[in-house]
């Protein structure tokens, strides 16, 4: 494996292999064991070409959205009330978890999508939306304010967006009651997947992330606002029909998804198909613009299957745990894009978030010989949402990346300590300060601190 120095010798029947004047027993649990293997694809970890590339990455975008001027007056005071000791990473966690917090309420009181919920879980979701959007917002402002930016803060902040997308679109259905229509339910939810996916797929091929009139800054502001619909009109507005054209409400914001999509997507591929600003006309890694289609691709045309073939409609009876399980396979493989971009380093098919998926189609080929609801829990938690935060619900990948994110002293979870000492608000001395501006040294207390994160 690159990246390790050293030798290998054995100790007590384990491999114990030392990496940078440190020891790993294989017997700890640091180490793989060989159940876990078993059941868990081969992946491949960064090689010492793509640590340096990851190194010498920076981020580039382009554009600006509609509300993002008056946003930003917002977002600028916010930030500067934030304590400078406050870690980046820290603030896009604490989004992260109040997003998906609100959103397991509203599962919780609707987990067919047509139930009713108590009006003040729509409230929750709208502030807890909203308190998502200024973290979001604000993390790569505070980042740059104490000096702490590091590629691991763009990996922590689309990680986290990629996850927060799917209980976006899953908490948006439920507060329209889409449920009652669960092809329109599919739609909606996974083309929200698919967009976020396409966002990072035009990066992977221009380099350079785009923003647009219609961007997600307004996507979450409309959202919002539908929360604080459902909360005041509640399920009679919804089912309400409209005149003339005869549908009902809920079917106005799917139409709205449905216009977003082509006019997204007409873009994103447009700069695809233009050509990348790699060799020939490839991608920043030098392969091919279209080889991330196979990923999404395999997501998307499992999920439709297995939607439409199930003999006991799975889909229509737990549209959220179902749109959970595919949704995290979704967000998986986005971070492999964004790993692959900020490495410049091709995409690899082969991945393990691909087997619960898999186990749903096997057991529909075989006509359902175990319920299909137990395979559908045991593909969710197969992906391992709670571990899987960071880069990848495959732990292997997950540890040994934050792993060499720690060895080349890159700021994994606090503020630096000299910008910290350096701002205004941090010059007293007391004990309690120091402790919280300090640098985690680059060794197995910061490592193990992360991980315990998730």
């Amino acid at each position: 494996m690159s990246g390790l120095t050293g030798a290998h010798w054995r100790r007590g029947g384990g491999v114990v292999v030392r990496e940078r004047g440190r020891c790993v027993d294989s017997s700890c649990w640091l180490a793989p064991g060989a159940l876990r293997r078993l059941f868990e694809l081969p992946a491949p970890v960064l090689t010492r070409h793509q640590l340096k590339r990851l190194e010498e990455h920076r981020y580039s975008s382009s554009g600006r959205s509609l509300l993002e001027p008056v946003m930003q007056r917002y977002w600028e005071w916010l930030v500067h009330r934030m304590p400078p000791w406050i870690a980046p990473n820290l603030i896009t966690i604490v989004g992260l978890a109040t997003n998906i917090f609100t959103t397991l309420v509203l599962v919780y009181y609707c987990p067919t999508a047509t139930e009713q919920a108590p009006l003040w879980a729509y409230l929750l979701c709208a502030v807890g939306l909203f308190v998502y959007q200024s973290l979001d917002a604000i993390d790569g402002k505070q980042a740059r304010r104490t000096n702490s930016s590091s590629p691991l803060g763009e990996l922590f902040d689309h990680g986290c967006d990629s996850l927060s997308t799917v209980f976006v679109v899953l908490g948006t259905s439920i507060a329209v009651q889409l449920g009652s229509h669960p092809d329109w339910m599919f739609f909606c939810c996974f083309s929200g997947m698919f967009m976020f996916y396409c966002a990072h797929w035009q990066t992977y091929v221009s380099g350079t992330l785009r923003f647009r009139i219609i961007d997600v800054t307004e996507v979450q502001i409309f959202i919002i606002l539908l929360y604080l619909l459902a909360a005041v009109g509640g399920a009679a507005f919804w089912q309400s029909p409209i005149p003339v054209i005869n549908i009902q409400v809920k079917i106005i914001p799917a139409l709205c998804t449905f216009i977003a999509v082509v006019f997204s997507c007409a873009g994103y591929f447009r700069v695809i198909f233009t050509g990348g600003v790699g060799k020939n006309g490839s991608t920043i890694a030098g392969t091919s613009v279209l080889s991330p289609v196979l990923h999404i691709g395999s997501v998307i045309v499992l999920a439709v299957m297995i939607y439409k073939k199930s003999a006991v409609q799975l889909f229509q009876k737990h549209p959220c745990l179902y749109i959970l399980a595919f949704g995290f396979v979704s967000a998986k493989i986005t971070n492999k894009l964004v790993v692959a971009h900020m490495t410049k380093s091709e995409m690899h098919l082969h991945d393990a978030a691909f087997l619960g998926p898999g186990l749903l189609f096997l057991d529909q080929y075989f006509n359902s010989f175990i319920d299909e609801y137990l395979v559908l829990w045991v593909s969710l938690v197969r992906s391992r949402p709670l571990r899987f935060t960071l880069t990848s619900p495959m732990p292997s990948f997950n540890r040994v990346l934050l792993r060499r994110f720690c060895l080349s002293s890159i700021w994994c979870a606090t503020a630096p300590a000299s910008a910290a000492r350096s701002h205004p608000t941090c010059t007293s001395a007391s004990s309690r300060s120091r402790h919280r501006v300090r640098r985690w040294p680059s060794s197995e207390r910061s490592y193990a601190f992360i991980t315990a994160c998730y």
